[in-house]
C-alpha cells in the first residue's frame, strides 16, 4: 500500500485534532455531560473550546477557500446540498441525544479510546451498528 502526501497530512490532521480534544478535556464525557447540563451544575469551560473552533474557522475558511485549489489536492470537496430535509434533522437530532446520553461523539470517543477506558469502544460499536442498521432499513 502506498501512502499519499495527503494520507500523511490526514494522519498529521487527525492526531493534532485529537491532542486538542484530549487537551480540551473534550474526551472526558463527565465534563461534556457537565456542559451540557444547563440544569445542574454547569461548565461553561467547553463553550471558550467551540468559541475558539468558530472563530478560527470563520478567519480560517475565507482565506482557504479563496485560493484556486487545496495544497494537497486538486478541488475542494464542499457540501453540494442546501436544503434541510427529514433524514438531516432526523440524524442531528440523533447525534445529539446520543452525546447527550454518553458524553461521546465520534471524534472524542476516538481519541478516548487511548485511554484505555471500555466506554468509548462500546460507543463507537454502538454508533457503527446504528450507521448500518440505517444503510440496511434505507435499502429497504
Amino acid at each position: 500500500m502506498t501512502i499519499k502526501p495527503t494520507h500523511g497530512s490526514a494522519l498529521v490532521a487527525g492526531l493534532l485534532f485529537g491532542v486538542g480534544l484530549g487537551y480540551a478535556q473534550m474526551i472526558d464525557p463527565q465534563k461534556v455531560l457537565r456542559f451540557l447540563d444547563l440544569a445542574g451544575p454547569w461548565d461553561p469551560t467547553l463553550a471558550f473550546v467551540m468559541g475558539g473552533a468558530v472563530l478560527v474557522t470563520l478567519i480560517s475558511f475565507r482565506w482557504v477557500l479563496g485560493r484556486p485549489r487545496p495544497l494537497l489536492d486538486s478541488q475542494f470537496y464542499l457540501p453540494t446540498r442546501h436544503h434541510l430535509d427529514r433524514p438531516l434533522l432526523i440524524g442531528a437530532a440523533l447525534f445529539g441525544i446520543g452525546w447527550g446520553i454518553g458524553g461521546y461523539c465520534p471524534g472524542p470517543a476516538i481519541a478516548a479510546l487511548g485511554l484505555g477506558s471500555p466506554n468509548p469502544a462500546v460507543f463507537l460499536l454502538a454508533m457503527v451498528a446504528g450507521s448500518l442498521t440505517y444503510r440496511w432499513l434505507r435499502d429497504r
